[in-house]
């Protein structure tokens, strides 16, 4: 079962980056239930998405699969795909696994361990999935990232991107953020806990603003994104080869 996310409770001395490591996964369902805005929504959304593009014989991809929440919630997709995960931690694997594997998954699926900045193999995809991936993955990497899903996807294969966003303008930055943390704190999360997870996160999660984001997809080539969910500094955006 999923322990409660407790991680940054207790004040550290120094706070080291955030990892995706044992501890982390132990309570990442936990941790992002509490931590994204309408998560489970969200999550919803992504199926509606999936079942509207998959097509039977393809693959259906989730790049920084983490413990396949996402899989999960499709085991009774209607189509004949198999699930391909990709996450370069073993311990987001492991659990991801040992999750389907309780959860009575069914279906036919792939999990392989892959840094995203080291390339990506992406072939007969008929949905691709980033659900807060890409904003870890270093800006120089990610047009060669979503070139390369462009790439091996099928015509007509849809690109489902879910990321925390900067404001156009830095106020509206400033507002956003604080409601974000006044939702963390309505979710059981204390001060100390947002400080340090905020200091943990500060070279590691690089948020682009939602234009950024739209560009890097049309550059690659997708026609034009469109945004299927947005609550302040998150945002949801569903593009078509």
């Amino acid at each position: 079962m999923t322990k409660r996310d407790e991680i940054y409770l207790v004040p550290k001395p120094l706070v080291s980056d955030f990892a995706f490591g044992s501890e982390t996964a132990a309570v990442f369902d936990d941790m992002l239930d509490r931590s994204v805005p309408f998560y489970s929504e969200i999550q919803r959304m992504i199926t509606e998405l999936v079942a509207d593009f998959a097509v039977d014989g393809s693959n259906v991809y989730d790049l920084g699969c983490s413990t396949c929440a996402t899989f999960r919630r499709l085991a009774d997709l209607d189509r004949d795909v198999t699930f391909v995960g990709i996450d370069d931690s073993q311990a987001m694997l492991d659990r991801g696994r040992e999750d389907l594997e309780r959860s009575g998954f069914g279906r036919r699926f792939e999990l392989q361990r892959r840094d995203l900045h080291e390339g990506l193999d992406i072939h007969d995809a008929s949905v691709v999935i980033l659900c807060l991936t890409l904003q870890f993955v270093r800006p120089l990497h990610r047009e060669r990232v979503m070139k390369a899903i462009y790439d091996g996807m099928r015509p007509q294969g849809c690109l489902i991107v879910v990321e925390k966003v900067l404001a156009e303008e830095t106020l509206m930055n400033r507002f956003f953020i604080k409601h974000y943390y006044d939702m963390k704190r309505r979710n059981g999360y204390s001060d100390i806990e947002i400080a340090q997870k905020r200091e943990a996160l500060e070279n590691v999660l690089i948020p682009y603003r939602l234009d950024e984001n739209v560009a890097l997809m049309k550059e690659a080539g997708f026609h034009q994104p469109e945004i299927f969910f947005k609550w302040y500094n998150f945002s949801g955006l569903v593009a078509v080869k």
